[in-house]
């Protein structure tokens, strides 16, 4: 079936326009609820910001009628795992709109993952709401931001006080709005931080009821091996009495690749014994990291990047450092695995291999060279992202396959899966090589993420929710956005509503900023 123009998918009906009985109805659509039933032929009526109807067409008067005979009706897919700060933290109202999400037929992103979300959590939904986003965001507090408040960039236990200021910040998070305590323990300074001390601050997710979403400490050999570092995140949970989610869970880099069916028993394990732990993934070879993060070890990144400067200056210690550097290069699979993605640099969509011949340098050299290269704040390297190719089609399929993972992007600046994540799974791993089905991809994409984070009406087509819904062409869906064109928005996307307003119609964006903050409502064990 063509894409069908806009003029062919929405007329109004004249005989009801002066007193509808809904506002909208999309009509005909294969609807998919985003539960775990079979999808079928009918309708989705909308008033408001509500689901009023779902089911056989009934003939009800609206103000609008969608007609969606053809295509996919589901719930607005909810991306689990984002860094969309660059849109929804723009100065641009139009970049606020968050395209890249809404173009692949997103209506939520989970932010504040990997450790980096504010503890001042209520404050910053407000102000996101307030200046008018696109998609609606569901907040976590970042064990990040709090050690960085509490301790600085430092590579030491916490005090006694420390560690009470750190679980304060965490439990004023949670009573804020929170879904839970997310950590990025692979990235400096949360690497410094032992068990007992994220556990300790966990703890104040689990006593509200709330998660523990990691991106683990190591996801390859960097330090205490995978499978180690997965049975280190159960036990967090275990200890704080919280659910345990796992961010873009993989198995990354040459001498892990295979270990995915022992990852997945590790998992299986605790579930049987009655934890809960779930997964979030992303449907692409390469992850998306920085040169700092896959290169440095982290001892070298002890005192922030102004510190890892004067490393570089020392000689005794820069010998240490690059030998360290070059096993973590073959860890990546060599130079010639990094794709360096970060905008507007002399090696932007160049790899590691191609500058150190364009520089002639050594492949550490030549990375040095672009850590050397300082962002404005001086705080950090300037350009240095990568996409690291590092992941085999065997593990990702298995992981794939799993009932409790569900979808995410990662989606970050200079990586296709900030454009394109959702249609490339819908293309490459359902319609082309049919690892999951239709079915499996929207419920993994909906409904069952909704569940995982306990989001409060959102996630299924059910009479009473909110009207996140997406309407997609089954022929037309697919990705634009590659490794060397990161930022080309998805197609087939024939609308989108959130919270009942419409945000994109025939992949053009109406302009509507109708996103929300879905703040966590107050857990027990807050002060009133």
């Amino acid at each position: 079936m063509k894409r069908l123009a806009l003029t062919a998918l929405i007329w109004c009906v004249a005989t009801s326009a002066s007193n509808p009985r809904v506002d909208v109805v999309i009509h005909g659509g294969t609807i998919y609820t985003g539960a775990e039933g079979a999808p079928f032929v009918g309708d989705v009526e909308l008033t408001g910001d509500r689901i009023v109807y779902v089911g056989r067409p009934r003939g009800t008067a609206a103000g609008e009628v969608i007609d969606a005979r053809g295509m996919i009706v589901a719930p607005g897919l909810i991306d689990a795992h984002t860094h969309p700060d660059s849109y929804i933290r723009s100065p641009d109202p139009k970049a606020r709109l968050n395209l890249p999400w809404l173009t692949q037929g997103v209506s939520t992103v989970v932010i504040g993952v990997d450790g980096y979300g504010t503890f001042e959590v209520a404050k910053d939904a407000h102000a996101l709401e307030a200046s008018g986003i696109g998609t609606n965001i569901v907040p976590f507090v970042g064990f990040g931001a709090i050690r960085t408040h509490v301790l600085g960039q430092d590579a030491r236990a916490p005090t006694s006080a420390e560690l009470a200021e750190e679980r304060r910040l965490a439990a004023k998070g949670m009573c804020e709005g929170a879904y839970g305590l997310s950590t990025g323990l692979f990235y400096p300074p949360q690497s410094f931080a032992k068990t007992d001390e994220v556990a300790a601050v966990a703890s104040e997710s689990g006593k509200r009821g709330g998660m523990y979403d990691t991106h683990q400490r190591d996801e390859s050999n960097y330090s205490i091996g995978l499978l180690a570092s997965t049975r280190e995140a159960i036990a967090i949970g275990k200890s704080a009495g919280t659910p345990v989610h796992f961010a873009h869970l993989k198995a990354l880099g040459v001498p892990v690749q295979g270990q995915a069916p022992a990852l997945i028993a590790t998992i299986e394990a605790a579930r049987r014994a009655g934890q809960a732990v779930t997964a979030d993934q992303y449907p692409w070879l390469a992850s998306g990291s920085s040169v700092d993060a896959a290169l440095v070890p982290g001892w070298a990144m002890d005192g922030g990047y102004k510190r890892l400067l004067a490393r570089f200056d020392d000689r005794a210690t820069m010998a240490r450092l690059k030998s360290a550097m070059a096993d973590n290069l073959s860890r990546r699979g060599g130079p010639g695995a990094l794709l360096l993605t970060a905008q507007g640099q002399p090696w932007t969509g160049k790899t590691l291999a191609e500058m150190a011949t364009t520089w002639h340098l050594s492949p550490i050299d030549a990375a040095i060279r672009i850590l050397r290269t300082p962002n404005t704040a001086g705080d950090g390297p300037a350009g240095s992202d990568v996409a690291s190719f590092n992941m085999v089609d065997r593990d990702v399929d298995l992981i794939m396959k799993q009932p409790w993972v569900v979808t995410s992007s990662d989606g970050s600046d200079g990586h296709p899966r900030q454009y394109a994540t959702f249609p490339r799974l819908y293309r490459t791993y359902v319609v082309d090589r049919k690892v999951i089905t239709l079915r499996q991809f929207i419920r993994r994409s909906t409904g069952a993420t909704a569940d995982m984070y306990r989001i409060p009406q959102r996630g299924y087509l059910r009479p009473g929710y909110y009207a996140d819904v997406v309407v997609l062409d089954p022929k037309g869906y697919a990705p634009r956005a590659d490794y060397l064109h990161p930022r080309e928005t998805s197609v087939g996307v024939v609308a989108l509503f959130v919270n009942g307003r419409r945000a994109l119609i025939d992949g053009t964006a109406t302009g509507a900023a109708a996103g929300r903050a879905l703040l966590r409502p107050r857990p027990a064990g807050c002060d009133q």
